[in-house]
């Protein structure tokens, strides 16, 4: 049986935790930023989970995670 291949775009993206959950980083926080607030800029720092709704199709993409 070949070995299932990982979508490299999704490892880029999520990274697995100890616990099994799944992070991401936050959007638009890559480039253009002058034309966004301090605050917002502040607020958007830190990963959080993804949502429960998107769970599985994250899994698929990262099978060996």
């Amino acid at each position: 049986m070949p070995k299932m291949k990982t979508k490299r775009a999704a490892a880029k993206r999520f990274k697995p935790r100890a616990s099994g959950s799944i992070k991401r980083a936050h959007a638009t926080k890559r480039h253009i930023l002058t034309k966004r607030t301090t605050k917002n800029k502040r607020q958007l720092r830190g990963m959080v989970d993804i949502h429960e709704s998107d769970i599985a199709s994250v899994r698929r993409m990262l099978p060996y995670a």
